[in-house]
């Protein structure tokens, strides 16, 4: 199979709603065998680049469960849904606007601080750990609609995050990859120990 064909197949693996949102390149010069562009308020789309060297070498159900993943972290995207901090960020937006016209330093000053903490606490949300697992469930419920069973779906993401982290060259997971792992195998029936549901730790 080669590159573009693979594109193809990833791209109908993706419900419709992430498909047309979704755009997956080429990118021979990257370490990583999948990646995307960071997680931005303003971003309309998902930007997946692949290391054919590395994504080919990966099991069919490995890719399947590693793809629809990277998207599925990115559809859980914070910035925009209704919250405490969201609510701040608009206020903040709002009042530095108005400040700014009326050409008030203070006003400014206090509106670009309250801007800066409510943008932060949403930026640390967003990539928390409990929104990795999140993303994790939502990728299993996808994959179960493309025929996978949910176990046999952690098995494979499980398989493709260690063997990618392999591929890439790298000696050890990262801490919340760890997380993740353990959680699979709790979800795999591999494990009996499980991850609290929301565990109290940031990516």
């Amino acid at each position: 199979m080669n590159s573009d064909q693979e594109i193809l197949r990833l791209q109908d693996l993706l419900p419709a709603s992430w498909r047309m949102t979704t755009k997956i390149k080429i990118a021979t010069d990257q370490p990583q065998a999948i990646s995307s562009t960071p997680l931005t308020p303003w971003a309309t789309e998902t930007k997946l680049t692949i290391n054919p060297r590395i994504w080919l070498q990966l099991g069919l159900k490995e890719r399947d469960l590693l793809l629809i993943r990277e998207v599925a972290w990115r559809q859980q995207g914070q910035w925009f849904k209704f919250g405490v901090y969201q609510s701040i960020l608009v206020l903040a937006a709002s009042s530095l606007v108005i400040q700014v016209v009326q050409s008030d330093p203070v006003g400014i000053a206090i509106g670009g601080g309250l801007f800066a903490v409510a943008a932060n606490q949403i930026w640390q949300k967003n990539r928390s750990t409990q929104i990795q697992l999140e993303a994790d469930s939502e990728t299993l419920r996808v994959a179960v609609k493309r025929g996978y069973t949910e176990i046999s779906a952690a098995k494979s993401l499980l398989d493709g995050i260690q063997t990618a982290a392999k591929l890439e060259g790298r000696l050890a997971l990262e801490f919340v990859e760890l997380i993740r792992c353990q959680n699979l195998r709790s979800i795999a029936g591999l494990s009996s120990v499980t991850v609290p549901a929301d565990p109290d730790f940031s990516a």
